[in-house]
C-alpha cells in the first residue's frame, strides 16, 4: 500500500485539493475556502520539487501559452481603483489561470496520474451528487420557487452553480473513460457513474450546466465514433425513461425550467433580465476604456453608473442550512464580459488567447490519437471535453465562490494533455529513483 502511495505521491496534493471540495462549508460563506489554501501549498510543493530535483520547468512554448495572461493582468492591476484591489484581483487571477494550472502540469507525470485525477473528479461528483439528491428528496436544499428542493451539495445557496459544475466535470470525465480503450470493467464502471450523475445534474436546476454538458457530451460522442455514440445514446435514453417514468423526476418545476431555456428572449424571468442588464453594463464599461478596461475588481464600482433601472437589488438566497440573504450582483455572470470590462481588449486577447491555444493543441492531440489508434483516447476526450465545457460555461458564468479552485485544476489537467501528453507515446511506468526526472515532464 505504501509503495502504491509513493507511486502517485507527486499528484496526491492535487487530489487533496479536489477532496477538500467535498467538505461542508459554513452556511453563507463565500470566496476562498480550504481548497484554495491547499492549492497555494500545491504551488509551493511544486516549486520545492523543481528546486530539489534541479529540473528545468516548462518548455518555451508551454511557458508562453500558460504565461500569456500575465501581461493583461499586470496592466489591469495597475489600473485598479486601489492598490489593494489590484493586488487581490491579480493574485486571484494568477491562482486560477497561471500558478495552479502550471503546478498541475508539472506534477502530472504520465497518463496514469492523469486518469487518477479524472477518477477523483468522478468521485467528488458522485459525493456531491448524492448529497444533492438527498436535498431534493428531503426538501433540505436551496430555495427554488418557494421550496427548498434545489440540489446544491455542500456549496450552499450562495454558490448554486458549485454542485452543478462539479457534477458536470465528473460526468464528462466518466463518459470519456467509458468511451476509451481501457479494460472493459473500467469502462463499464465509468458508464454507470455517468448515468448516475444525470439525476443530480437535473436536480441542480442549472440551465447553463445542462446546455454546456449536453453540448460537450454530444461532441465527445461524435469524436469517439458513431457506434459508441449510438450505444451511449440508447443508454441515456433508457436512463431518462427510468428517471422520468419510474422515479417521477420529470416534475412540473423541472419541465418549466427546461421550457424556460427557449424563453430567455421572449418572456425572460428576473434572473435573465438581471443578467442582460449586467452584460450591457459591462459592455458600456469596455466602450469607455476599450484597451485596458476599468481595472481589476472594478466592475462593482462602475456597475450602477452603467446599468439600467431594470437591474434588481440582488439575488434572494436561502435554504440548505443558510438563512435568507440578499446576495449582491457584483459581476456580469459572463467571464468574457467580465474580463473585457475590467481588463479591456488587451486582457481578453491574452487570457482567451491562452485558452484558444490550449484548445487547438488538445484537438490536435485528439485527432492524432484517432489516427494512430493509441490507447489514450480517454485522456484526449477528457481534456477536450473539460475545456469545451468551461469555455461554454464562461458565456453565462465567471469565477467566484469556493468551487472556483476546481477551475484552476481543470485548466492544469487540460494544459498537461495539450502541451505534454498529446505529444508523448504511451509507455508503461518504470520504477525510477526518487530524484530521477519524472516521466512526461516538460523540458526545454
Amino acid at each position: 500500500m505504501l509503495r502504491r502511495v509513493h507511486t502517485f505521491a507527486p499528484v496526491l496534493p492535487v487530489i487533496a485539493v479536489i477532496a477538500l471540495l467535498g467538505l461542508p462549508l459554513t452556511p453563507g460563506a463565500g470566496g476562498a475556502g480550504p481548497a484554495d489554501a491547499v492549492s497555494g501549498l500545491v504551488v509551493l510543493y511544486c516549486a520545492i520539487r523543481l528546486l530539489r530535483d534541479r529540473s528545468r520547468p516548462l518548455t518555451p512554448t508551454a511557458a508562453a501559452v500558460m504565461g500569456l495572461p500575465v501581461l493583461g493582468l499586470s496592466i489591469a492591476a495597475m489600473g485598479a481603483s486601489s492598490p489593494g484591489a489590484g493586488l487581490s484581483g491579480l493574485g486571484r487571477y494568477l491562482q486560477i489561470f497561471v500558478l495552479v494550472p502550471a503546478a498541475v502540469v508539472l506534477l502530472i507525470r504520465d497518463r496514469r496520474d492523469f486518469r487518477l485525477l479524472a477518477w477523483s473528479f468522478v468521485s467528488l461528483a458522485l459525493w456531491q451528487g448524492a448529497i444533492g439528491v438527498k436535498q431534493y428528496v428531503t426538501a433540505t436544499g436551496a430555495s427554488y420557487q418557494g421550496e427548498d428542493i434545489r440540489a446544491v451539495g455542500t456549496f450552499g445557496p450562495t454558490d448554486v452553480m458549485g454542485m452543478a459544475t462539479v457534477v458536470s466535470f465528473g460526468l464528462i470525465c466518466a463518459l470519456a473513460l467509458a468511451l476509451g480503450r481501457n479494460d472493459a470493467r473500467q469502462r463499464a464502471v465509468a458508464a454507470c457513474c455517468a448515468l448516475a450523475l444525470l439525476l443530480p445534474l437535473a436536480l441542480s436546476f442549472s440551465r447553463g450546466a445542462w446546455i454546456a454538458t449536453a453540448a460537450t457530451c454530444a461532441l465527445q460522442l461524435a469524436l469517439a465514433g458513431l457506434r459508441r455514440a449510438l450505444k451511449v445514446a440508447a443508454a441515456v435514453t433508457a436512463a431518462a425513461v427510468v428517471l422520468v417514468g419510474g422515479f417521477g423526476v420529470g416534475t412540473a418545476m423541472l419541465q418549466e425550467r427546461i421550457d424556460s431555456i427557449t424563453q430567455v428572449t421572449d418572456t425572460p424571468d428576473q434572473s435573465v433580465i438581471d443578467r442582460y442588464t449586467m452584460w450591457a453594463a459591462a459592455t458600456a464599461m469596455w466602450r469607455e476604456h476599450p484597451l485596458t478596461g476599468v481595472g481589476l475588481k472594478g466592475f462593482p464600482e462602475h456597475r450602477d453608473g452603467n446599468a439600467s433601472l431594470a437591474l434588481s437589488s440582488g439575488s434572494d438566497t436561502e435554504g440548505a442550512g443558510a438563512a435568507f440573504l440578499k446576495q449582491p450582483l457584483l459581476s456580469p455572470h459572463n467571464m468574457y464580459l467580465l474580463v473585457l470590462s475590467e481588463q479591456g481588449l488587451l486582457g481578453l486577447l491574452t487570457l482567451a488567447g491562452s485558452w484558444l491555444a490550449l484548445l487547438v493543441c488538445a484537438l490536435r492531440g485528439l485527432f492524432r490519437v484517432h489516427r494512430a489508434q493509441l490507447p489514450s483516447l480517454d485522456c484526449a476526450l477528457i481534456s477536450t471535453g473539460l475545456l469545451i465545457w468551461q469555455l461554454i460555461d464562461f458565456a453565462y458564468a465567471d469565477i467566484g465562490g469556493p468551487s472556483t479552485v476546481l477551475t484552476a485544476v481543470i485548466f492544469g489537467v487540460v494544459a498537461w494533455w495539450s502541451l505534454v501528453g498529446a505529444n508523448a507515446e504511451e509507455q508503461p511506468r518504470v520504477a525510477t529513483p526518487v530524484r530521477a526526472p519524472a516521466e512526461g515532464a516538460l523540458t526545454q
